[in-house]
């Protein structure tokens, strides 16, 4: 089992940038699958970045060319870097982790970004 705690999430303007992470506990963190998450008020909950056990990453079409999702397996930390923020990427984003082997999906309990001037 895993626990997920996000933070770096706040307040920024148009064109600005953030860096998410996401803190694990669990003595198999490199074996997960990770990803970053997001659900803006009145949405379903969609896909923003992900990363394999092995670092092969992959974006919505919405993020890609702005966000970068990595991993540092020994510090058992996940992060989100996005910039050229535009007002709808304003959610609250939640760190996931999926079970290499029960594919069991763990997340985090959020972390508010907002962009608007």
């Amino acid at each position: 089992q895993v626990q997920l705690v996000e933070s770096g999430g706040g307040l920024v303007q148009p064109g600005g940038s953030l860096r998410l992470s996401c803190a694990a506990s669990g003595s198999t963190f490199r074996a997960y699958g990770m990803g970053w998450y997001r659900q803006a008020p009145g949405k379903q909950r969609e896909m923003v970045a992900t990363i394999t056990s092995g670092g092969i990453t992959n974006y919505a079409d919405s993020v890609k060319g702005r966000s970068t999702i990595s991993r540092v397996d020994v510090e058992k930390t996940v992060y989100l870097q996005m910039n050229s923020l535009k007002p709808e990427d304003t959610a609250v984003y939640y760190c996931n982790a999926v079970h290499p082997i029960s594919k069991t999906n763990y997340w985090g309990q959020g972390t508010q970004v907002t962009v608007s001037s």
